[in-house]
């Protein structure tokens, strides 16, 4: 999501779900004041959310700028028939990190089911009686 597609999503539409965990920052004096400003020109947005939305879009550019360095082994073949190398650059690591956080972060914000216990013969028994 662009910067743009950002700002348009901030006029209509609710925040994503969030994760369990909380990240705590000590913003830089203008960058703050930059984030009143926008909590005041879109009151329907804590700066909690303008935060957390702004990272996302900077982290979304961020993949996006990584170089791609060309491997040794042709993974498949453009329009024109010529050879697509695999990316041995940043990106592909940084993917793979990003899918096994994310797992790792659903996993902590899922609750667990308790296991079901088997009852006991003595309360079999009770049962049976009433």
């Amino acid at each position: 999501m662009s910067f743009k597609e950002l700002l348009q999503s901030w006029r209509v539409s609710a925040a994503a779900p969030r994760t369990a965990e909380a990240y705590a920052v000590r913003l830089p004096l203008d960058d703050a004041a930059q984030l009143a400003a926008l909590a005041e020109m879109y009151p329907g947005r804590s700066p909690e959310q303008l935060l957390s939305e702004l990272l996302g879009a900077a982290l979304k550019e961020i993949a996006a700028a990584m170089p791609y360095v060309a491997g040794q082994r042709v993974i498949a073949t453009d329009e024109q028939g010529d050879p697509v190398y695999e990316d041995i650059g940043p990106t592909p690591r940084f993917i793979r990190l990003a899918r096994q956080h994310r797992r790792r972060l659903e996993a902590a914000a899922t609750p667990r089911r308790r296991a079901a216990v088997k009852p006991t013969s003595a309360a079999k028994k009770s049962r049976r009686r009433r």
